[in-house]
């Protein structure tokens, strides 16, 4: 039985369950008057109650079962394996990989060993799933037998379901905040092999990207140079260049949309606005490439300007028009939920529109607009596509807009293409890259927080 059928079969048995003994609690209800104290709790948690009796633990013995199937087979597959004489110890993996992946169709043309290991792996996987389907089942029956002795007309079945939910949101936390943790601590202890073979130092203030090395110390590039300002220069550019575009637009397109704009004229432009957020970044990527980074050249020269074909300017541009609606939309929301008192007061001392919207309500909503500024920088820090095809991968040491560079996730993409082996310098660079990342992201954090916590102790 497949693991949908598995699941479904739960599903069912669970809403019988909490169809039966919702209605029961409803009859017993309605047989024993008014003056009834099961009254206090509402039929359905009683049926909520006993259809989790049935459905977790299945569920959990199902997760664990999942979990240990496939290493218990494998385990299994290789002990007889060993017993029969048929691989290595050096090769049993790949073995059992080129097993696994026959095709049925193909059973007939290959050779009788392979047939042999192929007919003992699928009797195995048969034999699994149908104690597994056996074991989940039964024990869902049971337990659902169980609750609906269990859970009586006494039992706080609403306080039980309460903490169950509390339980899983608390659960769902946990794996956010451990999911992060995860992360954190793999970028940073691969980080550490790589500065192991690396020094810091002149990883964080080398001049020169070059992270190609030779396989054999006598070909040409076997001196990799791993310095990574020029990234970190080329982020900050292309980064800056985006925020000169997305902050003034945005904004000024927020105080126009909450203070000036009619409600029809907004209920148009807002919804058109916020589209641009969910353009796929390769069709701008494409943007820019096609379009943007050529009519720049053919400008700049006209004006006498060298300009390269692929520039931090043209990436920039572009790449400011993605993240206005990340401006825009929260500056718009913050503008508009600042209480009308504020705007009344102002007007009524005989400041101007304007001046209400530049003295009162910007300061007043400017933690909500840091918020999205900082949003529409971590975006514009994390874009790959864009600059990929519209600023290059040349990691240049420049300030001038106008010539090709890289980033740092253009050149985390870079290194991580392909097969890599995880033991060198080079693939390792990936991971310091994205400790610097994290850093920088931790950094900006700080700051919004900060000014955040400081206009927010005035206006409150």
């Amino acid at each position: 039985m497949s693991l949908s059928a598995i699941i479904f079969i739960l599903c069912l048995l669970a809403a019988f369950n909490f169809f039966i003994k919702k209605q029961k609690i409803y009859a017993l209800q309605l047989s024993q008057g008014t003056n009834n104290k099961v009254k206090q709790t509402l039929p359905k948690y009683f049926g909520y109650v006993a259809a989790l009796w049935s459905l977790i633990p299945a569920l959990l013995v199902l997760l664990v079962i999942e979990i240990i199937d496939e290493p218990l087979i494998k385990n299994n597959l290789t002990q007889y394996m060993q017993a029969e004489n048929i691989a290595t110890a050096d090769n049993y993996d790949l073995y059992l990989n080129e097993i696994k992946n026959i095709d049925i169709n193909q059973i007939n043309s290959i050779d009788e060993t392979k047939k042999k290991i192929h007919t003992h792996y699928y009797n195995l996987q048969s034999i699994a799933r149908n104690a597994k389907a056996v074991t989940v089942l039964a024990l869902a029956v049971l337990m659902a037998l169980f609750g609906l002795k269990k859970v009586k007309s006494q039992t706080p079945a609403r306080i039980y379901f309460e903490k169950f939910i509390e339980i899983i949101l608390l659960i769902a936390a946990s794996i956010a905040i451990l999911t992060t943790v995860g992360i954190v601590l793999s970028v940073l202890f691969e980080s550490i092999r790589f500065f192991g073979e690396i020094p810091i130092v002149d990883f964080m203030f080398g001049l020169d990207w070059s992270p190609q090395t030779a396989i054999r110390s006598d070909q040409v590039g076997s001196s990799a140079a791993f310095g990574a300002v020029p990234l970190f220069i080329g982020t900050m550019l292309i980064s800056t260049v985006a925020l000169f575009i997305a902050v003034p637009l945005g904004l000024m397109s927020a105080i126009f949309l909450s203070e000036y704009a009619s409600s029809k004229f907004r209920s148009i432009a807002k919804p058109v606005l916020e589209i641009l957020a969910g353009i796929p970044t390769v069709v701008y990527g494409f943007f820019a490439a096609l379009t943007v980074a050529p009519f720049i050249r053919s400008f700049g020269e006209s004006l006498g300007l060298s300009v390269a074909s692929e520039s931090a300017l043209a990436a920039g541009l572009v790449m400011g028009i993605m993240i206005i609606p990340f401006v825009s939309s929260l500056a718009d929301d913050v503008i508009s939920a600042v209480p009308n008192a504020m705007r009344e007061g102002s007007l009524g001392l005989g400041a101007t529109k304007s001046e209400t919207i530049v003295k009162v309500l910007i300061p007043a909503a400017l933690p909500g607009i840091v918020g999205g500024v900082l949003l529409a920088a971590s975006r514009a820090i994390g874009e790959t596509m864009i600059v990929v095809m519209a600023a290059g991968l040349a990691a240049n040491l420049t300030v001038n807009p106008l010539n090709a560079v890289t980033t740092v996730t253009v050149q985390i993409v870079t290194l991580l293409t392909g097969d890599q082996e995880f033991n060198s310098a080079k693939t390792l660079a990936a991971f310091a890259l994205g400790l610097m990342l994290f850093i920088t992201t931790l950094v900006l954090n700080v700051i919004a927080l900060h000014v955040v916590r400081k206009y927010r102790e005035q206006y409150e």
